[in-house]
């Protein structure tokens, strides 16, 4: 039996009812098999087994003569389909009946446990809103929303979900972001927080200002995600589907050798030699070994899925027990990505006014740590002052004109802080001692300012740390942050490996070393500059409230930003690389053992099917158990 392509290509919104009837179709072929048998006259008996082969074997036959004359290749239903006829044609209607009904009822359990496997994946296209309400010059009018641009405000009233990415402008109200992260308990959420497409609106009314358009939205992605996850398959199944044409073809050549050579030899009995045949034909089809893999990696998706884990297609679940090594940015990842200004050292003149100049800098930027500054100058109640001219410099700071001179702001490599005043120096190591960030500031090459930022570590950092230490997994920092704030982190979180001061670019040279090094590598970011470094490395992680660009260029994305689902993939991917370990052997046992007993003349017919399709339904059952997390 053949994961067929069909069953994994079904769009999103299938109707039940093919299932249905594939299992109608097969109990049905099961009556008319017990009627047969309790059936008194030969020739009622062979009528119903008849029809027990035309009900019971359609969709199998369908299936299989549709590869053959379409895509010109050979399947496992057609064997099963020539063993049938051959039982039949020599006088084993009943065993060929029997063959059919559990045929039909392992391809129906499957088509089950696949649709079942998938259906976490599928209901999130159910969840997207196809309306929302526009609100233009104090008047609100019903709009679909793809028609929704950036900066467009939508009304969400209580119950409804919310229509498209952005912050809340007006309102209060809890949200349900199940549908994203899988967690149960509504978020709060006020003036300025960002709420996302598809989730639901609490008990409160918001205004909403639009901040990506549908198709961007992180709910769009999260569907194209599902939609990859659901049709790509991992190596092992490619190679499985790749060579089942030839050794369908050298079966059925076996089994005609089987029929032809013991009579013409050693005058066997045609009848029996091809009886023998034709349980060889059934036991010897791949069925239990094509059902190993996808079953199981789609109930992992799906597991991942329903609590916020969405992977790229399997091969990144499937590859994510095999890493050596996981690279993690701090800002966002190890941290919460939300510092917070504790201090602030000014030299050379007023306090005050170079923080109008820096804030009024970085308010142009979407940086956490410029977003902290900002946020701490409009809470002093100063001034903004806004630049002529900002000059980005990536890795490094950015540079503005203003009339009164140009500032630099950045980094202490960039800043040359190992020229500063000694009291200045002393300061700033006395807080990255303590895991603290610092941006610094000079007016025309005159160090004015530096500002301490602290960014809590995530709770789950530790417990991450330990738990891959546990897999055998490495932890490896790669900050931009000087050795001492890097060092305090790494000492917070459990990890012994780190790599400070580390440009954009050089993150992807430290990675391409880490694989040359230590072998797979997995790379767990959120920004932009981590994108490259995402791309070189085996498997990328997204946290799900990075960039676009991050979310875009990873392999698995976290809907919530949280380092648990990172254990729980790992966890999926150990059981999913041990399932499917085991089904192979035991499918591959399982035809080898029937092999044996029918040379051994010990196997009917019967007992043959029972056996070879009693192994298909427990691998597919075992892969079933990774709907569980």
């Amino acid at each position: 039996m053949t994961v067929s392509s069909t069953a994994l290509n079904q769009p999103f919104r299938r109707p039940r009812l093919l299932a249905h009837k594939e299992l109608v179709f097969a109990i049905a072929g099961g009556l008319f098999f017990l009627a047969g048998l309790a059936a008194g006259p030969v020739e009622l008996a062979v009528f119903f087994y008849i029809l027990s082969y035309g009900v019971g074997g359609y969709f199998k036959a369908r299936e299989g003569l549709t590869d053959l004359i379409h895509d010109r290749s050979l399947n496992v239903e057609i064997l099963m389909i020539l063993a049938a006829l051959g039982a039949a044609s020599i006088g084993y209607w009943s065993e060929g009946a029997i063959l059919i009904f559990i045929f039909a009822m392992s391809g129906a359990l499957e088509t089950y446990t696949l649709q079942k496997s998938e259906k976490d994946l599928s209901e999130l296209v159910k969840l997207a809103p196809e309306q929302a309400v526009l609100v233009t010059n104090g008047k609100t009018v019903t709009v679909p929303v793809d028609s929704l641009r950036r900066g467009d405000v939508v009304l969400v009233r209580n119950g409804e979900r919310i229509p498209a990415d952005g912050i809340v402008r007006r309102g209060a109200s809890a949200v349900d972001e199940s549908a994203i992260t899988g967690e149960p308990v509504p978020v709060e959420k006020l003036d300025g927080s960002d709420v996302f497409n598809g989730t639901m609106n609490g008990s409160g009314t918001l205004e909403v200002e639009v901040t990506r358009e549908n198709k961007d939205s992180l709910f769009q992605k999260m569907i194209a995600l599902v939609d990859e996850a659901k049709t790509s398959r991992p190596p092992a199944q490619r190679f499985i589907e790749r060579i089942e044409g030839p050794y369908v073809i050298t079966v059925l050549i076996a089994t005609a050798l089987l029929i032809a050579l013991p009579p013409l030899l050693w005058q066997a009995p045609f009848e029996a030699t091809f009886y023998r045949a034709m349980v060889m034909l059934v036991v010897a089809s791949p069925c239990a070994v094509v059902a190993s893999i996808m079953p199981a990696l789609l109930s992992a998706i799906s597991t991942g899925a329903r609590f916020g884990l969405l992977t790229k297609g399997g091969i990144p679940l499937e590859q994510l027990v095999k890493t050596n090594v996981i690279a993690v940015d701090k800002t966002g990842t190890l941290t919460k990505g939300s510092p917070r200004v504790t201090n602030v050292y000014a030299l050379n003149g007023s306090e005050e006014q170079a923080l109008a100049a820096v804030a009024g800098t970085e308010a142009e930027s979407s940086h956490p740590l410029a977003r902290a500054v900002t946020s701490y100058a409009s809470r002093k109640g100063i001034q903004l002052r806004s630049p002529l001219t900002t000059t980005s410099h990536t890795g490094k700071g950015i540079e503005a004109a203003f009339e009164d001179g140009i500032w630099q702001i950045g980094n202490e490599t960039w800043a040359r802080a190992d020229s500063w005043p000694e009291e200045a120096r002393r300061q700033h190591r006395a807080w990255t001692s303590t895991g603290h960030t610092v941006i610094f500031a000079l007016q025309d090459n005159t160090p004015r300012l530096m500002i301490a930022l602290k960014d809590e570590v995530r709770p789950e950092a530790a417990a991450f740390v330990k738990e891959m230490t546990k897999y055998g997994i490495e932890t490896v920092m790669i900050t931009g942050d000087n050795e001492e704030t890097a060092k305090a982190i790494a000492s917070e979180t459990g990890i012994r490996s780190w790599v400070s001061r580390c440009m954009p670019e050089q993150k992807v040279t430290e990675i391409e070393r880490l694989r040359r090094e230590k072998g797979a590598v997995v790379m767990i970011g959120d920004g932009v500059n981590d994108a490259p470094a995402m791309a070189k490395a085996d498997i990328g992680i997204a946290m799900g409230s990075g960039t676009d660009v991050a979310v875009d260029t990873a392999d698995m994305v976290l809907m919530k930003s949280d380092l648990s689902k990172i254990m729980l993939a790992v966890r999926l991917s150990s059981r999913l690389r041990r399932i499917v370990i085991q089904n192979l052997v035991f499918s591959s046992a399982v035809i080898l053992f029937l092999l044996t007993a029918n040379f051994a003349q010990s196997l009917t017919l019967p007992l043959g099917v029972i056996g070879h399709e009693g192994s298909t339904i427990l691998v597919i059952l075992n892969g079933l158990r990774l709907l569980r997390a």
